[in-house]
């Protein structure tokens, strides 16, 4: 990994950290993308064989020729980063002050295939709230730390970096920024985060805010991974999200593979394509709308966000090492984890599964504010930012 930071003679002390990657690098990018061999056609009119050879070679023409890394670089450039060791660890961080007094402090977890990249949108919105139709009430310190294994934050030398573990590191990092009272927000392995977060409470977080909500019971869970009928007794909201995450464990098999042999999948840091095909497919709709927008619609996720994401792995080399966190996870993905702080849930229709209110309020049984959104999927910040930093400032402005 190439990057700059200042000398740092205190590991535990905060540091700056600059992006800025040798155009060797690049070069060695884009022989690769001009060097690619690609397979065949899939025997399919759709995308129940995964990622069609179409899509592949869109992405690759426009990574190769068109997209420029620099402008995505830039982008990380000017906001502020830092890096700090905690637990034997570096975590990497950008960290936004607002201009407007009294702004509350959120922590903003990204999950896989997401990173740092997923967030930016999100910044500007929350920390400067008045250009975009808020208020100074509704004003955010905002904090992005990269995971373990992830980005520019450390590559774990042994095992223990698990979601739990995670959510302990995110808790001393926002104490040693000096936060006394801070909430935090995810999705994706973000959510499975901040939830532990939430169970484990640490001293000065009141509220979590989560986009993908941990609540389904542990009988309807298993019936749905076992591809069993739907059960009788329950809502049509609660049916809906039970045929949704069905057709989701019939396409799960990235996340069992990560999950059992991550170190097999070695490809990803020799073949840039390898892992461009692996990240964009983590779920059917998702790769719909990533597919869409090589097909020149634009509509939520662009192209450039998308190849932003996935440079920002290729050249930090994190294929391997952020996959390591499914193989690290114990917790069920989907199932309620305990918490009993206050929480704001945000249900996207175009999610992994729409959580129902029901389920919603029995998981969190301190639920501050539920929400259907009418647009939007698994990667919100991405896709409908408006949606989500207008959920953050509606459901967590009593906590400011």
């Amino acid at each position: 990994m190439n990057v700059t930071q200042v000398e740092r003679t205190n590991r535990s002390s905060i540091q700056p950290f600059k992006v800025a990657f040798p155009e060797s690098d690049l070069a060695d990018l884009h022989r690769r993308l001009k060097d690619v061999r690609l397979p065949e056609r899939e025997t399919v009119t759709d995308f129940s064989q995964g990622t069609p050879l179409a899509t592949v070679q869109k992405l690759v023409k426009y990574w190769a020729n068109d997209y420029d890394w620099r402008v995505g670089e830039k982008k990380l450039s000017t906001v502020p980063n830092f890096i700090t060791e905690i637990d034997g660890l570096d975590i990497h961080f950008i960290h936004v002050r607002s201009k407007h007094q009294g702004a509350l402090p959120v922590l903003i977890a990204h999950g896989w295939p997401g990173s740092i990249m997923e967030q930016l949108k999100l910044i500007e919105p929350l920390t400067d709230p008045v250009k975009f139709g808020g208020t100074p009430a509704d004003a955010f310190d905002v904090v992005i730390p990269s995971m373990p294994g992830y980005g520019f934050s450390g590559v774990p030398d042994a095992v223990g970096w698990n979601p739990p573990r995670i959510a302990r590191a995110y808790g001393e990092l926002m104490k040693r920024l000096g936060y006394e009272r801070y909430v935090a927000q995810g999705g994706d392995w973000g959510a499975i985060v901040v939830d532990q977060m939430g169970v484990q409470a640490p001293e000065g977080l009141v509220a979590i805010h989560t986009n993908m909500p941990c609540v389904v019971p542990p009988e309807i869970d298993a019936v749905a991974l076992a591809g069993g009928q739907v059960p009788a007794g329950l809502s049509t909201e609660e049916e809906q999200a039970f045929r949704q995450l069905s057709a989701f464990y019939k396409d799960v098999y990235y996340a069992f593979f990560m999950g059992t042999r991550p170190q097999t999948l070695t490809g990803l840091s020799d073949s840039p394509v390898g892992l461009a095909t692996f990240m964009i497919d983590h779920d059917r709709r998702s790769l719909e709308l990533i597919a869409r927008s090589f097909d020149g619609v634009p509509e939520g996720i662009t192209r450039d966000d998308v190849l932003d994401n996935i440079t920002l792995f290729w050249l930090t080399n994190t294929g391997v090492s952020a996959a390591r966190l499914y193989w690290e996870n114990k917790l069920p993905f989907f199932q309620p984890k305990g918490v009993a702080l206050p929480v704001v849930a945000s249900a996207f229709p175009d999610e992994l599964f729409q959580a129902p209110e029901s389920w919603t309020r029995r998981a969190y049984p301190n639920l501050v504010r539920y929400t259907r959104l009418p647009k939007g999927g698994h990667f919100a910040a991405w896709e409908q930012p408006q949606h989500l930093y207008t959920e953050m400032r509606e459901g967590l402005r009593s906590f400011h």
